[in-house]
């Protein structure tokens, strides 16, 4: 076989790969910002009900099974503990999908710039996002 054929039809296989990689990943982009939809209003949502006291609507923006494990008491003993009055910024990261779950981490920024990270895990529960989990994110 010439060797010019060969790196010919090699580099022509690279590049076939390479925009079935790119194809790959810009149809996963697509389909993870479409399924993400409506995370980012129930987010503010949920933070602005924290801000102006309606802790009940916030935790009934939780699905039934973050109720089933985590109480109103935990709920706002959680909320408390995280000094939430402290922060004043949101920025929210780039959404993570594992087992038809979104997670997304939240940047929570104070005015003299401390971070605090929080991941939030979504489920769809009757077409609608809601909240089933809420860690905080060690940082190192």
């Amino acid at each position: 076989m010439d060797w010019g054929l060969a790196r010919e039809i090699g580099s022509k296989a690279l590049l076939a790969g390479a925009g079935a990689l790119l194809l790959y990943w810009t149809i996963t982009a697509v389909k993870l910002v479409l399924d993400a939809r409506g995370i980012n209003p129930l987010i503010k949502q949920f933070f602005t009900q924290i801000a102006s006291g309606q802790i009940d609507g916030a935790y009934l923006l939780t699905t039934k099974n973050y109720r089933s494990h985590v109480n109103r008491q935990q709920f706002i003993r959680f909320l408390a503990g995280l000094q939430l009055n402290r922060y004043r910024n949101l920025k929210s990261g780039k959404p993570r999908m594992q087992d038809n779950q979104i997670i997304l981490t939240v940047k929570l920024k104070s005015e003299s710039n401390e971070e605090l990270p929080l991941d939030f895990t979504f489920t769809k529960v009757d077409e609608t996002w809601r909240v089933d989990r809420i860690t905080r994110v060690a940082t190192s």
